[in-house]
């Protein structure tokens, strides 16, 4: 088969998305391993090799002296039909192993919109894509990750679901699985053993019902040794966390081409539109010492040039400045530049970014999410117009030109003066520049602002919110662009209403939504998340032909008594603590940091996790 697909790659337009062979990839032999793992990312190379959690967790499966990990990304639509044409099955990147051959085949859920890709992977790669027709010799299809907090949209595909943080939970999964084919286990039988870990969820064991309305009534056990309610996993300790200090380098250009190191997980913040700072609370940080030594080594091994400090909201970090400036001063003669990706605005840490721009000097990223004070605070962003200015004067000051400011559309309460608000934001972030002095600041102001569309998500204050109708994204949208015109320095760019509102249906649907999916599937959709392949007249003729409704998932109401698809998941944020702060966004009343003293989400229940609250 390599013979064949050497042949393949001189006719895909870039080969080095499927060649593997990257420096740091781990090859060993399938042949002598006791389990494997094929490790899918449902996007293409470009994309995965930018994820932190692939090479987190190939790391960490590959340590394992039993077990033999491999990768296998969503093929370009060129690369696709090589395959189809010749008969080849999609493969993993390491050794070309069909992804049938493997034990397991676990898939990263990071974007709703990469579902179909799902499907698409499991079918080039032989296995049966609904989950009902798999057999013995079938590989066991697991997945994880943020959107995996909501499974029942894909319940059909995936035989387990990892639900939070994997570094322990997917050595315990791979452990199960290896320790059950060894003694010559049915397959239902590996799937009730998975369902006894903390933290899977196996949705074939559960049985869903409806009400006349359309609204959940139930989703239950099949039996009582099933658990009803499945908790999340926490990694407590960071400093304890695998980090990979040697991943594979890839030979092509990639999305963040660089090295990326976790300072940080979760966020104290409380933004009432954001599921990562919900689902990843409590706050958890890695010590200075361990993030040099992580630094230094993942330099040493890689021969990146930049290292991203990496975490929601990496100006929180409570060590920041002293975190720049050793890693400043220990990688300052290999030119290495450090950049943080997720700034607060007010929080500008000016030592610390004094720190990181001597050795290049890269565009600073905010997001106001909001254009009115009243809007961010009926979103709890906690920032104001004054830090903005405050922050970017000082930025100006100190060297930047370049600045992106993030926005959001179509957010509960949200009016067209919130919205004509988004231009003037823009309008004196250029006045903040013209501020300063000449001869003090640097030439080529550039400020783009993006906006994307409002989703609702689960396990957020505005889960019970509806999306704007399309019609209405597109006036906002073109409202803003309007006011943008005369605006010499300061670009607007928005996001696809269509993706928005399929995405919408996914983030909060329930089960009935795999027959969407792998309609839409049918009608062949897929990489969906690019805009030159979403379609969405197929999207909308695969809804009508399972008589679902777009508008019944993503532009209605829920009631506050609603069973939602998710309730079974328990990531410890109380619904009843959710829903005072939806109450409070209709009120334009903020929630103050975690950090200043504990709001009672939840996580005061688990003992000894969270550090606010004990």
């Amino acid at each position: 088969m390599p013979v064949v697909i050497d042949q393949l790659l001189e006719r895909v337009e870039k080969p080095s998305r499927y060649t593997g062979g990257e420096m740091n990839a781990n090859v060993k032999p399938i042949s002598e391993a006791e389990v494997s793992f094929a490790f899918c990312f449902p996007d293409t190379y470009e994309v995965a090799m930018s994820n932190l959690a692939i090479k987190i967790l190939y790391g960490i499966l590959n340590d394992l002296p039993y077990a033999v990990c491999e990768r296998c990304c969503m093929p370009w639509v060129d690369m696709r039909k090589e395959l189809l044409e010749n008969h080849i099955p999609l493969f993993s990147l390491e050794s070309h192993t069909p992804l049938k051959e493997f034990d397991i085949v676990g898939f990263t859920l990071q974007y709703e919109m990469s579902y179909t890709n799902i499907l698409e992977m499991l079918h080039l790669g032989g296995i049966p894509v609904k989950a009902a027709q798999r057999g013995q010799s079938d590989p066991i299809v697991v997945a994880g990750g943020p959107c995996a907090f909501n499974p029942e949209p894909l319940h059909a595909f995936i035989d387990a679901f990892m639900i939070g943080d994997g570094e322990e939970l997917i050595v315990e999964l791979t452990d199960a699985i290896r320790n059950a084919r060894k003694e010559g286990a049915s397959r239902a039988e590996i799937l009730r053993r998975l369902a006894k870990l903390e933290g899977v969820y196996v949705p074939s064991l559960y049985n869903d019902a409806y009400n006349e309305d359309g609204t959940l009534r139930s989703l239950t056990p099949v039996d009582d040794t099933v658990p009803a309610v499945i908790n999340k996993r926490i990694q407590v300790n960071m400093d304890e966390a695998y980090c990979p200090t040697h991943p594979p380098v890839p030979y092509t250009q990639v999305v963040f081409d660089r090295i990326m190191l976790e300072i940080m997980r979760g966020c104290t913040r409380g933004c009432r539109f954001c599921q990562a700072g919900m689902l990843y609370r409590p706050v958890r940080e890695r010590s200075v010492d361990a993030l040099c030594e992580m630094a230094c080594a993942s330099v040493r091994n890689t021969g990146y040039e930049e290292i991203s400090l990496s975490s929601l909201s990496s100006s929180d970090y409570s060590h920041i400045t002293e975190l720049a400036t050793r890693l400043t001063e220990a990688l300052k003669e290999q030119r290495v530049s450090l950049s943080l990706p997720s700034l607060r605005v007010d929080k500008f840490v000016q030592d610390t970014l004094t720190q990181t721009q001597q050795v290049k000097k890269s565009s600073l990223t905010f997001a106001p999410e909001a254009g009115t004070q009243r809007l961010r605070d009926v979103i709890n962003k906690g920032v104001t117009e004054e830090n903005l200015m405050e922050t970017l004067g000082n930025a100006f000051s100190n060297g930047w030109s370049a600045v992106k400011l993030y926005f959001m559309t179509g957010l509960p309460t949200e009016t067209d003066e919130d919205l004509a608000g988004i231009a003037e934001l823009a309008k004196k972030s250029a006045g903040a520049y013209y501020a300063v002095p000449k001869n003090q600041r640097v030439k080529g102001l550039r400020i783009t602002c993006s906006a994307s569309v409002f989703v609702p998500k689960p396990f957020t204050p505005f889960q019970w919110c509806a999306q704007d109708r399309p019609e209405e994204v597109q006036r906002k949208q073109q409202m803003v662009r309007e006011l943008f015109r005369p605006l010499k320095s300061a670009h607007f760019n928005y996001h696809d209403s269509g993706i928005s509102r399929i995405e919408a249906c996914f983030a909060v649907g329930d089960r009935r939504m795999a027959d969407a999916l792998y309609r839409a599937w049918e009608l062949g959709c897929m990489l969906d998340g690019w805009n030159e392949y979403f379609h969405y007249d197929l999207w909308l003729k695969a809804f009508k032909d399972c008589n679902l409704d777009v508008d019944f998932y993503a532009h209605r109401v829920r009631s506050k008594d609603e069973l939602l698809p998710w309730d079974h998941i328990n990531a410890y944020i109380d619904k009843s603590f959710l829903w005072r702060e939806y109450e409070k966004a209709m009120h334009a009343e903020t929630t103050r940091d975690c950090r200043e003293g504990c709001n009672g989400c939840g996580l005061q229940k688990l003992k000894g996790v969270c550090s606010v609250c004990g």
